[in-house]
């Protein structure tokens, strides 16, 4: 019977404090997979040996050759290696049956550890090759959390992430170094203040949030703490051109079928003035919104809508999607309010990029569009808003229809 990849996870200790039946098992492979450190853990392994790069599929495939070949290999990783490591990355390309895992504690386990800190309700994230902005979002809306990070996204680019996102300079938190070494080193401090010390490559990131400010939802900027905003204002409240502007009631609408939650991502294509993603974002400050518009026109009318009703949680651009968005975070909640012959394309974006359980919603104004959309989303639900407003003629009131828009909403999964 061949025998499974076995995966081992390492400590700083190295291979000190293995078992010897483990160590001989790793010497004795046929084939060792590691990292530069891992790999000189075992200088006396003679067989193949093969460093981890950024590239996992190489990997996987050299894996399944010494699978079919009946060969013995190893695998190298840190920790536990189905913890943001190089076991859950192969499970992707490898059955379950074809791994052998055994773990060593976790870099968070012993972050918290040194830190003598409880973790169970602790978000445990990763900063290694991912956008920051899933990082800001899963901090958000915890009382803690625990971040590893990489020569690229240190502690100090993630306080300043942290602190654009609203969270307090006086946040406390800390950087675990070297964790399990002879060198390891915990620095307390605050998110302010960071950027005031240099710190080792490999590290762990803790920031603890106010409690008042997790309960009651609540941003800062510029000083002022901001509370979650009930959305509804006017059509006149915004800078537009010719009208082009959701208005209120179909915004109202169309901003309940999204159902923004506390840390969601949602994008809004075809922005225009901001009317939706404005009061998005205000209306569910710990949530984080991208706006984009190609028009630059409309730009300035968003710049200046920004303006009158701030939203720190609010990150806009000038750009032709689905080219210009390709590197933003994937949404739990996409809008679609204009797409100038794209819609096809953008509606099979949201489809793919979409959270499981994310929603879907479409402003519609043509048949055209609306068969095509359906076409594309058969189970999607579709209502049609026809709105008439009461306009005083003489002494009496009449009622003026607004033009009729269909709403499309749609969740992945559903």
């Amino acid at each position: 019977m061949t025998q499974p990849i076995l995966i081992v996870g390492l400590s700083a200790a190295g291979a000190n404090g293995l078992p010897s039946a483990l160590v001989e098992r790793i010497v004795s492979a046929d084939l060792l997979v590691g990292g530069q450190r891992q790999l000189g853990y075992f200088p006396e392994f003679a067989g193949e040996t093969m460093p981890v790069t950024t590239e996992v599929e190489p990997i996987a495939a050299r894996l399944q050759q010494t699978l079919n070949a009946g060969e013995r290999a190893v695998v190298l990783a840190s920790g536990d290696p189905l913890c943001y490591g190089l076991g859950a990355s192969l499970r992707r390309y490898l059955p379950a049956e074809a791994l052998e895992i055994i773990p060593a504690p976790t870099a968070f386990q012993l972050a918290f550890a040194a830190l003598v800190e409880p973790w169970a309700e602790a978000a445990l994230l990763s900063a290694h090759a991912r956008p920051l902005d899933d990082v800001v979002a899963g901090v958000l809306d915890v009382p803690k959390a625990a971040i590893l990070t990489d020569s690229h996204h240190t502690p100090g680019l993630i306080a300043q992430t942290l602190l654009q996102a609203g969270l307090s300079p006086q946040s406390a938190c800390a950087i675990c170094e070297n964790l399990g070494g002879s060198d390891q080193r915990i620095v307390r401090t605050t998110l302010g203040e960071v950027d005031r010390e240099r710190y080792a490559a490999l590290n762990v990131f803790v920031v603890w949030r106010d409690q008042t400010e997790t309960n009651s939802s609540v941003q800062s900027v510029a000083g002022q703490r901001l509370a979650p905003v009930p959305p509804g204002l006017p059509v006149e409240a915004f800078s537009t051109s010719a009208g082009q502007i959701t208005k209120r009631e179909v915004r109202l609408l169309s901003l309940a079928e999204l159902a923004l939650r506390p840390g969601d991502v949602m994008w809004d294509i075809g922005a225009g003035s901001g009317s939706i993603s404005i009061e998005a974002a205000r209306a569910q400050p710990l949530a984080i919104v991208y706006a984009i518009d190609k028009r630059a026109g409309m730009i300035v009318h968003l710049a200046e809508n920004v303006r009158r009703f701030p939203a720190p949680n609010l990150k806009w651009f000038e750009g032709l999607a689905p080219d210009a968005i390709a590197d933003w975070p994937a949404p739990d909640a996409v809008f679609i309010g204009g797409s100038s012959g794209r819609l096809g394309t953008l509606i099979e974006l949201a489809r793919q990029r979409l959270r499981p359980d994310g929603r879907l919603v479409i402003n519609l104004a043509t048949l055209e569009n609306l068969h095509l959309a359906r076409s594309q989303l058969p189970e999607a639900q579709i209502i049609q808003v026809q709105i008439s407003r009461g306009i005083p003629i003489m002494d009496m009131l009449r009622f003026e229809a607004q033009n009729p828009v269909f709403i499309l909403s749609w969740q992945k999964g559903a």
